[in-house]
C-alpha cells in the first residue's frame, strides 16, 4: 500500500489521539510517517496545524490521515472546513452519540491533564513511578513489602520496561530483580524475595533472542553467548517452577500484553477498577 502521513492532533498532549490512531493503523499493512501535534487549543494554532497538514497533502498527493481529540467547537469547525486530510474525529464519533444516549452533556474539558496534578490519582502515579525507579534491577531491598508486584527473571528479559509501564499506566509499585549466577548456584530465589512469593511474577525469554539483545550491549562476551543464555534461561525457568512462581515468555509479546497478563494473574481488580 502507498505511504501515508498520519497526524495526531489534540488540544492536550495528544497521547489519547496517538493511542487511538495507532490502534486503528495497526490493522493495515501501511508505511506511515507519524506526527503528533499537541496543544492545538486556539483558532490560530488550528490554522497553523492545518497549513502543515495541507502541505503534506500537496507534497505527497495523498490525503494525510488526521486523528483528532479536539473539544473546542471553533477549532473543530476549522478542521472540518479547511483540512485536506481524512479527519477522524474521536470526540465527534463517540462523545456526541454518548451525550444523546445518556441525555447529558459532557464536561468538554480541554486537555486531559488540566487539573490532574492536584488529584490523588496523579499523586499515586508519581509515588508508584518513584518507587519503581528506586527498586529497579534489585538495587534496593527497602520496603519491598509495599510492592504491588515483584518481577524476577534473567538480565534483559524485559523487567524494567514492564515495571515502568505498570507504574505509569496503573500506578503500581513494582520492584524487579535479575536472577544472577549466585542464585543459580544456590538454586534459590534471592533471600529478600522468599517471604514475598505471592507478589512474584517471572519473565523469561527465548535464549536465541536473549543472546541477540545482549550482544547489542556487550558483543562477543560470555554474558551474551548463546550457551550462557541457554543455561541462564533454563535455570531461571526451573527455579520458578520449583518455587511455584507464575511466569511467561516475553519473546513475542509487547509490554502491553505482558502487563495485562501480570494484572490478570496477580491483581485482576486493577483491570476492573481502573
Amino acid at each position: 500500500m502507498a505511504n501515508r502521513t498520519a497526524y495526531f492532533v489534540s488540544d492536550g498532549t495528544g497521547i489519547t489521539a496517538e493511542a487511538f490512531g495507532n490502534a486503528i493503523l495497526a490493522q493495515f499493512d501501511l508505511n506511515v510517517r507519524k506526527v503528533r501535534l499537541p496543544f492545538v487549543d486556539t483558532v490560530d494554532k488550528a490554522h497553523q496545524a492545518i497549513r502543515q497538514i495541507n502541505h503534506s497533502f500537496e507534497l505527497e498527493n495523498n490525503k494525510p490521515i488526521v486523528f483528532t481529540t479536539l473539544v473546542n467547537p471553533d477549532v473543530q469547525a476549522i478542521f472540518a472546513q479547511n483540512c485536506k486530510g481524512m479527519v477522524m474525529d474521536m470526540f465527534g464519533s463517540f462523545v456526541r452519540p454518548l451525550e444523546l444516549e445518556l441525555g447529558a452533556k459532557s464536561h468538554h474539558r480541554i486537555g486531559r491533564f488540566t487539573d490532574i496534578s492536584k488529584s490523588k490519582e496523579y499523586s499515586d502515579r508519581m509515588e508508584a513511578i518513584n518507587y519503581t525507579l528506586a527498586h529497579d534491577d534489585g538495587q534496593s531491598n527497602t520496603d519491598l513489602a509495599s510492592a504491588d508486584v515483584i518481577l524476577v527473571g534473567v538480565s534483559r528479559s524485559g523487567k524494567t520496561p514492564t515495571s515502568l509501564y505498570l507504574a505509569m499506566q496503573y500506578s503500581m509499585k513494582v520492584a524487579n530483580y535479575p536472577l544472577i549466577p549466585e542464585d543459580f548456584e544456590r538454586q534459590q530465589l534471592p533471600p529478600a524475595l522468599l517471604p514475598l512469593k505471592k507478589k512474584l511474577f517471572g519473565l523469561t525469554i527465548d535464549p536465541e533472542r536473549l543472546s541477540e539483545i545482549r550482544n547489542e550491549r556487550r558483543p562477543g562476551s560470555r554474558y551474551a553467548s548463546l550457551q550462557n543464555c541457554r543455561m541462564e534461561v533454563s535455570e531461571a525457568e526451573s527455579m520458578m517452577r520449583r518455587t511455584g512462581v507464575s511466569w511467561l515468555s516475553t519473546t513475542t509479546k509487547s509490554i502491553e500484553e505482558i502487563s495485562t497478563t501480570i494484572l490478570h494473574e496477580l491483581m485482576p481488580e486493577r483491570m476492573a477498577g481502573r
